[in-house]
């Protein structure tokens, strides 16, 4: 790893940067003893903050019945991980959105993003259950070391993150060492680490690459983030059927899952990346294709697995 690179980026216009109150939260959350009125407090002392949390809480993501009007309240509900992904999420999509990135189609990007959140907190919840909200910022946030590259480093970078669209190929660590010196998943942990999230979410996205990411807790998640971005990637681009099968049988078996779980989340995660995006507010191109080609993908796996 290129340190020099990596701290040119870091302090480059192309990080994105936190309100202070997120970074406040964020500090507070470091320690693992922390109070939970000291997260209320800081929260509240910032009413667009206070506003985008409440926003949050009762969106369809939730499907709450009463009405959640209080920082308090929406804490609770969501719980201090949660609104820490949820936060980040939106503004970092926030920030993003007024950027001008080369090559990148970020319509495609977030909803790939998205998608292998979602399929990444699934799937730890039955491989590692403690680490499924760690699983999820990770699938979330893995891959935005792409968009900074793409930033930072234009003429060396677009030709890869071009191939973040639908059929644009696959990106290897190997491939982005030797145009810019780094990789995305090191991007994106330098960055995740200078926003102080937990070092065991930092590892596991720096390993998210890798085909041999090790033993342990950050192996795992990092296994999982593997797998769910390949899935992500079936699930956002219609391939083949028998590509389709192939690929999500060896994601989930590398992840340690047994390929039923995914056979029984593909009737659920359509929504929940729709209601996802409402909740972050980003747009994500609606599918007919998706659902189809979901009910393909459950038809493949199901036949594989007889």
């Amino acid at each position: 790893m290129n340190a020099n690179i990596l701290e040119t980026i870091k302090q480059s216009a192309a990080v994105p940067s936190m309100p202070q109150v997120v970074l406040r939260f964020l500090e507070i959350m470091q320690d693992p003893e922390f109070d939970y009125s000291d997260l209320v407090k800081v929260l509240s002392a910032d009413p667009g903050t206070v506003s985008e949390l409440l926003r949050l809480a009762n969106s369809a993501l939730f499907g709450v019945r009463n009405k959640v009007v209080s920082t308090h309240q929406a804490l609770t509900l969501l719980g201090p991980k949660r609104t820490r992904s949820l936060l980040l999420g939106r503004y970092l999509v926030d920030s993003m959105s007024s950027k001008s990135v080369s090559g990148l189609d970020m319509s495609y990007f977030w909803r790939r993003s998205l998608t292998s959140s979602l399929v990444a907190s699934n799937l730890a919840q039955k491989v590692i259950r403690r680490c499924r909200d760690e699983a999820f910022i990770g699938g979330l946030l893995s891959d935005i070391g792409v968009p900074i590259l793409a930033e930072s480093m234009p003429d060396k970078y677009s030709k890869i993150a071009g191939c973040f669209r639908p059929h644009g190929g696959t990106v290897t660590a190997d491939d982005e060492m030797n145009a810019v010196g780094v990789t995305h998943a090191q991007v994106s942990a330098m960055v995740m680490s200078y926003w102080t999230l937990p070092g065991s979410v930092v590892d596991a996205v720096n390993l998210h690459q890798s085909d041999t990411p090790g033993e342990g807790n950050a192996a795992t998640v990092a296994r999982i983030l593997y797998a769910s971005d390949r899935i992500a990637t079936m699930l956002c681009e219609v391939p083949e059927g028998d590509t389709i099968a192939t690929v999500c049988i060896d994601a989930v078996t590398f992840a340690g899952a047994d390929i039923q779980v995914l056979i029984d989340i593909l009737p659920t995660i359509e929504k929940e990346i729709e209601e996802l995006a409402d909740a972050l507010r980003i747009d994500v191109i609606p599918s007919n294709v998706y659902s189809l080609m979901a009910q393909t993908l459950s038809e493949k796996l199901q036949a594989s697995s007889c």
